[in-house]
């Protein structure tokens, strides 16, 4: 049944009929992505990041030099839950992915979607090569888009209702997003340039909007404190952000990617979108949507940021998209959304981490692991732990008594520090991105099993150095977990409390 609701327009309130839910369809799609994702979570080892999450959580802080405390505090307390576990430390990102795939629909119902037009907007996310697979591993992203489509939800259940609660909640939602990572401002200025071009003006100056950024800048004040005493590290991602863009075409491939993540229904339906609130007269209130994907495409490719940042605004305007294509039923049309669907999901089923390892071939150089990050960056962590553990014990009793670990990237210390335990490892360190702030390596360390690098940062840093061992896993990532040197660096040209300062680098 019809549920009747009182929607303000330019001549006060009238009564409308919402949609139903389409509770049993929409179910079925989060079922079946839930298949997918549970099938896939347990597969190949920790992500590199999953491990940093892990450490940060053991470090627990009001900030980090490249995130927010978010991640870390769900990486700790699914470690407390079940400690070393790889499925619990992915079991956020699934529900969040979950939910997103629900709240997509639930905005295709805020636009007057029919049930047919609610399931296409699920099925449109759940089969996007970008949204499903990402929910297979805990990631900032993968929660930064589930809040985003959150904060959607509000904001076009705040234009149908003009319910000023909703706009609080979107401000509490970004407030959260902020500890995450610092990319939600983006969506918001966005949103504002197409409120300002297409309206609703009056959202500008609701009193609640304003109280809700009050709660986002003060929740903020911890963290910009932190990052104020250590010379705000996490703007300087940006640049390194670009940096490693650059590997994979920089701005020559920004756009086609960006659109290639929404995955083909998604991508039509987001078309659709912008067919849909620039033609269909119930949609016309929500023609600011069309702005926000646009501006964020653009901000993003001029700052070199990485093509998927935008895909939270995407389910918006793809639920406008499965409004529009199905207010006019025809057969055609069905069959159309189905082939399109039916070609997505199986780029999906490939996008999923599915294949056994010995069907997957090494990487043959650094470029091709970086384009395939999120498969080579799983493997090898055991065998550079246990690679480690042999170098650390070939030293003299004398040199390791007073001896450290410091891993050339924060991913090998992550690693290192997740495995010391159950491989007898000194306490390890990093001057490599957020690693780097946890803590500095004592100044009575007399002799440091380095890891990973070309030997010229411990050269600098010691009077004698020399390779001490290997690390070399077949799947691993070129530098990281696979052909990695190991060097033995020993009497430190000056302290290290004195030197670590100026060894921190984000890159």
């Amino acid at each position: 049944m019809s549920t009747t609701v009182e929607t303000v327009t330019g001549e006060g309130r009238v009564a409308e009929q919402r949609p139903p839910f389409a509770t049993a369809g929409v179910a079925a799609v989060v079922v079946v992505a839930a298949a997918g994702l549970l099938a896939s979570i347990g597969r190949y080892g920790f992500f590199g990041d999953e491990l940093y999450f892990v450490a940060a959580g053991r470090r627990l802080t009001v900030s980090y030099a490249d995130q927010g405390p978010l991640l870390p505090t769900l990486a700790r307390l699914m470690d407390l839950l079940a400690p070393n576990s790889l499925v619990a430390q992915r079991l956020p990102a699934v529900l969040v992915t979950l939910a997103a795939i629900a709240l997509s629909a639930a905005i295709a119902r805020e636009l007057g979607g029919s049930r047919t037009a609610q399931v296409l907007t699920a099925v449109g996310y759940a089969v996007s090569p970008f949204l499903l697979p990402q929910g297979t591993q805990l990631s900032t992203n993968a929660i930064d888009t589930a809040l985003w489509v959150l904060i959607g939800w509000l904001l076009v259940r705040w234009v149908r209702t003009r319910r000023d609660d909703l706009l609080l909640w979107a401000g509490v939602v970004t407030a959260v997003d902020m500890q995450v990572k610092w990319l939600v401002p983006f969506l918001w200025l966005a949103i504002a340039l197409g409120v300002l071009l297409f309206g609703p003006r009056e959202l500008l100056r609701r009193p609640a909007l304003w109280w809700g950024a009050a709660i986002v800048a003060i929740t903020m004040l911890p963290s910009l404190f932190w990052q104020a005493r250590h010379g705000w590290p996490q703007l300087g991602m940006g640049a390194q952000v670009a940096a490693e863009q650059e590997m994979i075409g920089g701005r020559l491939t920004f756009v086609p990617l960006a659109l290639l993540v929404a995955g083909g229904l998604g991508l039509a339906l987001v078309v659709c979108g912008f067919l849909g609130v620039f033609r269909l007269e119930s949609l016309r209130p929500y023609r600011f949507l069309a702005v926000v994907p646009v501006v964020l495409l653009v901000v993003f490719a001029a700052t070199d940021a990485r093509p998927y940042y935008l895909v939270g605004a995407y389910p918006m305007v793809m639920a406008a998209g499965a409004v529009w294509w199905t207010r006019r039923p025809a057969r055609w049309r069905t069959i159309v959304a189905g082939v399109v669907a039916l070609a997505s999901a199986a780029t999906v089923v490939v996008s999923l981490p599915l294949k056994p390892d010995s069907a997957i071939e090494p990487a043959a150089d650094e470029e091709q692991a970086a384009l395939a990050m999120s498969v080579y960056a799983k493997f090898g962590w055991p065998e550079l732990a246990a690679a480690t553990a042999t170098a650390y014990r070939s030293l003299p009793e004398p040199e390791r008594a007073h001896a450290v670990v410091i891993a050339d990237s924060y991913w090998q210390a992550s690693a290192l520090d997740f495995y010391r335990t159950g491989n007898a490892l000194p306490e390890v360190f990093s001057p490599n991105r957020g690693f780097g702030y946890f803590g500095t390596p004592p100044d009575s360390a007399t002799t440091v099993v380095w890891v990973g690098g070309d030997g010229a940062e411990p050269r600098r840093q010691c009077a004698a150095v020399s390779p001490l061992g290997r690390a070399d896993a077949r799947l691993g990532f070129p530098g990281i977990t696979r052909d990695v040197t190991i060097w033995r660096c020993a009497d430190p040209v000056q302290p290290w409390s004195r030197a670590w300062p100026n060894m921190l680098r984000l890159g």
